[in-house]
């Protein structure tokens, strides 16, 4: 009986089909609001509360912030729309299968190993952010004196099985495939972005308490005065100061191996249309622009409260700090919406070298790795410095595959030359890559400024040895045809989720939106009380919210589980 449930159980597994090797079939393309769920969660992260955190100890002025995150992020949807969603919608193959055709399968090997090592080094960082969390709990339910998560290696094994049991939870949701994720995602991402601001907005009294400045926040110039004098001072905790130009060059590259190195054509190749890239901006500015003000309001609340320095302090101490248990239960949830996304990518990067196994169980064995990693926080404490240099590592082969798909045709060059001469190594590619990354080193610009040149002398490298090895020859046979997976295997197109729904269904989504908005009001609520009644509103609100979140999620979980009709087996 054991023998045949475990069978019974891969072959389902087997089953969470994923286009890994063809293109995507018309039939299993996904509506927008997919794509506005997955990037909502993914970039409402338990990291943003480290990043929000970090322009604080930058030294950066309150405009630095407020303007330079405006550009930046919407330098980063127009790449997301404009570079990496046209490929993916054209091609609807992922990344890693797109580039066996333009570099060969050793290239494509190559460079599959490294974006999955880096990919699972981000998961791991997502992942110890949220045990950094759950350590807060334990420790004032227990007699356990976890510390917090700041140093290179851990040290304290109650932390590493804390670790261990949030990745496994990661790797479960991450094997379950990409409608999965979006619709974990899409449950999460609306309450995960109101603890953001619940944070910011409940938090400003307390900061007004303590200025020289003003005694109450009634106005913009209040704000902006407090900003000034205790959050964002102009004056950094340590090190060289970044102003305006590195937030807004860090806004646009934080996600740059995303799109400007096309590893989002994972999730793009499901589009109908490229214009879906404009659904970033979900994730640039509820995710990134509002949650990073808002975790720096926390960060440096919470650097007050306990008197201690901010970079002290992780990203659960700040959450507990400024929301309660809600904010733990934000920052444990918020790991994961980011950390799935990631280890899917790195499932499939690995997938393309592994030919012969299931997507599920390379998925496994990478989720394994990332935990193991996970347990050592070194990436979490060097986080911003680590994603500069991830994208840069990478958006050298993102510049490759625009060139030959972009510009190739527009110059008599051949696409596809080197799988159409049944090549197994692009040496043009490899060569272009590694002499990018040779500049980047010697070129004397910040971390966050190099990406532009070297993409630009990625492609002009690439053009110039492509045409050295022969991409111009006119009588290269022709490319082979590949066909997208009959659509007879894989279920249709979902039907409308509003459609023939039960009473209760409406019921569930009145309620999941109720709480929504009464998670919100408590902390306007809390701020118009000002300081005077500062501390009874702000218990009140630690006391609610995580109520408030509990009916939320199970209201909200049964509305999108049970948003389908029966017959589609969509449950």
């Amino acid at each position: 009986m054991a023998e045949q449930a475990e069978s019974t159980t891969i072959a389902a597994l087997d089953k969470l089909y994923e286009f890994d090797r063809e293109p995507v079939s018309d039939d299993r393309l996904q509506p927008g609001r997919y794509f506005a769920g997955a990037y909502a969660g993914e970039h409402t992260a338990g990291t943003e509360f480290v990043i929000g955190a970090s322009f604080v100890m930058w030294g950066a002025s309150v405009m630095d912030v407020l303007a330079g995150l405006v550009i930046g992020n919407a330098l980063a949807v127009l790449t997301w729309t404009f570079i990496c969603a046209p490929i993916a919608v054209q091609t609807r193959l992922t990344l890693y299968w797109y580039l066996r055709k333009i570099a060969g399968p050793a290239v494509t090997a190559i460079y599959n190993v490294v974006n999955a090592v880096l990919f699972c080094i981000l998961a791991g960082a997502m992942i110890t952010v949220s045990a950094s969390a759950v350590r807060i709990p334990l420790n004032a339910l227990t007699p356990l004196d976890i510390p917090p998560s700041t140093g290179w290696l851990p040290d304290n094994v109650w932390f590493v099985m804390t670790t261990v049991i949030v990745g496994a939870v990661v790797v479960t949701v991450a094997i379950l495939g990409f409608r999965s994720l979006a619709r974990f995602a899409s449950v999460c991402s609306p309450w995960m972005f109101l603890m953001f601001i619940a944070g910011g907005v409940a938090t400003l009294p307390f900061l007004a308490g303590h200025s020289t400045q003003v005694t109450a926040i009634a106005s913009w110039g209040d704000f902006l005065a407090v900003s000034h004098e205790l959050i964002w001072t102009g004056v950094p905790a340590e090190g060289a100061g970044l102003g305006f130009w590195h937030v807004t060059a860090f806004a646009w590259i934080c996600n740059l191996a995303m799109h400007g190195g096309l590893s989002d054509m994972a999730l793009l190749r499901y589009a109908k249309s490229h214009w879906y890239g404009l659904y970033s901006s979900f994730g640039m500015y509820l995710g990134h622009y509002l949650a990073w003000i808002c975790a720096g309001i926390m960060g440096a609340m919470a650097a007050l409260a306990l008197q201690t320095p901010l970079i002290e302090l992780d990203a659960g101490e700040v959450a507990w700090q400024a929301v309660g248990a809600a904010g733990i239960l934000a920052v444990v949830i918020a790991g994961w919406t980011t950390s799935n996304p990631t280890l899917y990518r790195a499932g499939l990067a690995f997938q393309a070298i592994t030919p012969n196994w299931p997507r599920w169980k390379v998925t496994l064995a990478v989720g394994a790795i990332t935990t193991l990693i996970a347990c050592s926080p070194f990436v979490f404490t060097r986080l911003l410095g680590f994603v500069g240099l991830y994208g840069l590592l990478l958006v050298p082969i993102g510049a490759i595959v625009f060139t030959e798909h972009w510009i190739f045709p527009r110059i008599g060059f051949q696409r596809y030359w080197v799988s159409r001469k049944n090549l197994a190594f692009s040496w043009p590619a490899l060569a272009s890559w590694a002499l990018a990354l040779v500049a980047a080193y010697l070129l004397p610009l910040h971390l966050f400024f190099l990406f532009i040149p070297v993409s630009m002398i990625t492609a002009v490298l690439y053009i110039a040895f492509s045409a050295m090895a022969g991409a111009r020859d006119a009588n290269l046979p022709p490319e082979a045809t590949e066909q997208p997976r009959a659509a007879s295997d894989s279920p249709g197109p979902p039907p409308s989720m509003f459609s023939g729904q039960p009473p209760f269904w409406w019921a569930a989504g009145a309620i999941a939106l109720l709480s929504l908005i009464a998670s919100l009001t408590i902390p306007v609520w809390v701020f118009l009380g000002g300081l005077e009644l500062y501390n009874e509103r702000f218990a009140l609100m630690r006391t609610w919210l995580p109520l408030l979140a509990i009916l939320y999620f199970v209201s909200g979980t049964y509305w999108a589980v049970k948003g389908r009709k029966p017959e589609t087996g969509e449950h």
